[in-house]
């Protein structure tokens, strides 16, 4: 039965040949659960942990399960929430962390997109503390250092300790929570997408560079040009390619 419902899926969805054929149309929910896993891919994988919301335009907010990893969410598990993070719709749970995208999107109006996870290369730069240089034109494509918030109290569901992460945040795109994960905010999907796995892949290739025992970082004006010239609008193409990779690994993404 699941078989053939990826076939279904694949056959409807798959790109067709053409200048507009790049991605389907996709439902909010269906980008939401396609962000999910490709982000899984890139490194956002610690098991349950980890959270997206996405502002709607009628004051609601889409999110991912609490009970369900990255890897296994499909559109139909997408939960909506109200303005105080309470589920109004789906039949799951939502993380008891909420407080912290809530708290981030009633201070942020400019953010479409909120992402909290404990990802593989993220944890081990927030865990010492450090901010990760830029080594290569990949890790270039956002511009700006990450803020650090370098103080770990306990877990995010804690109303006080969520509210001042959202504060150590203020009005950059992404931070480094010590000993604890990274929060990154964006305009919409693409963005987030390209700062997420920039985040990611920044924090991989800077520990791989200084394990050889180092290298010259990007120079700061070639950093800042790159990034401006890339964060705003997403590379292009960039999310397309990911997304459809994922429809053509598991179909049942977006049912």
């Amino acid at each position: 039965m699941k078989n053939d419902l990826n076939r279904a899926l694949l056959a409807q969805y798959a790109p067709r040949p053409g200048r507009h054929a790049l991605l389907p149309e996709l439902s909010p929910q269906q980008q939401l659960a396609m962000l999910c896993r490709v982000l899984h891919r890139e490194g956002y994988n610690d098991h349950i942990a980890g959270h997206i919301t996405v502002r709607q335009d009628d004051g609601t907010y889409l999110a991912n399960p609490w009970e369900l990893t990255w890897a296994e969410v499909t559109a139909s598990d997408i939960l909506r929430l109200d303005d105080k993070g309470k589920v109004i719709e789906g039949e799951w749970n939502i993380t008891p962390a909420i407080n912290l995208h809530m708290d981030v999107h009633g201070a942020r109006h400019d953010v479409e997109v909120v992402i909290h996870n404990h990802p593989s290369w993220g944890s081990v730069w927030s865990a010492v503390g450090r901010v990760p240089p830029i080594y290569d034109q990949t890790s270039a494509l956002v511009d700006t250092d990450p803020v650090r918030y370098d103080e770990y109290r306990g877990t995010v569901e804690d109303g006080a300790l969520g509210r001042a992460a959202a504060d150590a945040l203020g009005q950059h795109k992404w931070a480094l929570l010590a000993n604890h994960g990274v929060l990154v905010v964006a305009n919409g999907i693409r963005q987030a997408h390209l700062r997420a796995i920039t985040l990611e892949w920044r924090c991989r290739m800077a520990w791989r560079v200084e394990m050889l025992g180092g290298g010259t970082p990007l120079p700061a004006d070639v950093v800042q040009a790159t990034g401006q010239r890339t964060d705003a609008n997403g590379f292009p193409f960039l999310w397309e390619a990911m997304a459809r990779e994922e429809i053509r690994q598991d179909p049942s993404v977006l049912a």
